[in-house]
């Protein structure tokens, strides 16, 4: 028997909770349609074939209209709660419409009542919003439910995936003193390209092959900047000019990396731990065991904690062309972040730990986001080491100049005069890319 001739049979009988004088809504229209088919006939349905679900319920949604109490509701208002329905059976309820939008990066959901959005760097307010804390707290769970991971007064925070790739963020009550409180970071299904990046402005097009040649020539490369400056999608950017015959291996806390076109990627992912607190897989532990599987490249999402030393180890001991990012406010705070990540794990003199990071890392490219939501390059930077006075130091190649609004090199690195010699660049096209640093100056 079908979800929609349980319905017709349901709706012939009498129900005990029936409630004529119920004022409409989703909860009612939710709570009249489970009084026709269990939660567990829907369920069964949705596992066997989805679409035919969302038609029978659609149909048993039709049924439940025909009652007295429904008949001033008009049929938009009928139609815009069904769709609703569907989307709390089937999706994220109120979120639905958000997640859709492809030009919205980030959804936040402080409590049932306040929702937001963030749409080309602006933060705005939704009109979609939650009955009650419960319908978070559900939302929440089936969020998590699939992933294994789980959200109680123990353990009441919880970091998550979407199918899509968007990366869930989860807080309830106690610690979140106005109810539950769930942020999302949404991703593109298609990554931008440098050349891409150039046409929305994040960077000029000097810069762009600059970082081209950067990736192709193998050089070292982290991406530094603040939440939501667009570190993750440079990264994705400059991935896309990995030649295609190279074996790359990712290493994320919460997979965000897209490869789509790419032919040899290994995807990494770390693991929390489980309900007992065992089963824990950290980033160092993927780093450390990446190194084992003939890597041509090591992209490691975001940098944190002690995987720094085994990252650094790493690029100096052949494993050129990594690619990572890392949190922070200048290319200066890059080198005292990744010496205070390494004493993480190692009680090292200074002097070492920062001779190792500017022996490792030929490129760092800091990012900002401005006022206005323009997310952009900001410096890009190579460190030096002095043996003398035993400490690192930051050498600026392009520096954005903040009272012309516009990007300044200052000078090249040396590794750019090899680039002929390698067979990656002919010599017109690297002197017509040191002319156009020369004009910018």
């Amino acid at each position: 028997m079908s979800l929609m001739e349980r319905a017709r049979v349901a709706s012939s009988q009498p129900s005990a909770g029936a409630m004529p004088n119920a004022s409409p809504g989703l909860e009612g229209l939710k709570n009249e349609l489970l009084e026709r088919l269990s939660a567990d006939e829907i369920a069964t349905v949705m596992a066997e074939n989805p679409h035919r679900a969302k038609n029978e319920i659609r149909s048993a949604c039709a049924r439940v209209f025909e009652g007295d109490h429904w008949q001033l509701v008009p049929a938009e208002e009928q139609e815009r709660l069904v769709e609703g329905l569907i989307d709390t059976v089937f999706g994220l309820g109120p979120l639905e419409a958000l997640l859709a939008d492809e030009d919205i990066t980030e959804i936040m959901v402080n409590g049932p009542y306040a929702v937001f959005y963030e749409r080309e760097g602006k933060i705005s307010p939704s009109a979609q919003c939650f009955e009650n804390e419960e319908q978070v707290r559900a939302l929440i769970d089936r969020i998590i439910g699939p992933l294994g991971r789980r959200i109680d007064e123990a353990a009441p925070m919880v970091n998550a995936r979407l199918k899509q790739g968007h990366r869930v963020n989860a807080i309830i009550p106690p610690l979140a003193l106005d109810g539950p409180v769930l942020t999302i970071r949404k991703f593109r299904e298609r990554h931008y390209t440098l050349d891409e990046l150039v046409e929305i402005g994040s960077l000029d097009a000097i810069a762009c092959r600059f970082l081209r040649w950067a990736v192709r020539a193998r050089k070292n490369i982290a991406v530094s900047g603040g939440t939501g400056s667009g570190k993750t999608t440079l990264l994705n950017a400059l991935s896309c000019e990995i030649p295609r015959q190279e074996r790359i291996i990712t290493i994320e806390d919460s997979a965000e990396l897209k490869f789509s076109s790419h032919p040899h990627v290994v995807r990494l992912e770390a693991r929390p731990r489980n309900v007992e607190g065992i089963g824990e897989v950290s980033i160092r532990d993927l780093v450390i065991n990446a190194l084992r599987m003939r890597p041509d490249r090591i992209i490691v999402g975001e940098c944190r904690g002690g995987e720094a030393l085994d990252m650094l180890q790493a690029m100096n001991t052949g494993h050129d062309g990594s690619l990572t990012t890392l949190h922070a406010n200048s290319v200066a705070d890059v080198l005292t972040r990744l010496s205070t990540m390494v004493r993480y794990v190692a009680d090292l003199p200074i002097g070492v730990i920062e001779a190792q990071i500017t022996s490792a890392l030929e490129v760092v490219v800091q990012l900002a986001r401005s006022s206005n939501g323009r997310r952009s390059v900001r410096e890009i930077a190579s460190f030096a080491f002095s043996h003398e006075k035993g400490k690192g130091s930051v050498v600026s190649h392009f520096t954005w100049d903040h009272e012309t609004g516009k990007g300044r090199w200052l000078n090249a690195p040396a590794w750019i005069d090899g680039l002929v010699h390698d067979g990656l660049a002919n010599k017109e096209e690297v002197e017509e890319w040191k002319s156009g640093i020369c004009s910018s100056s």
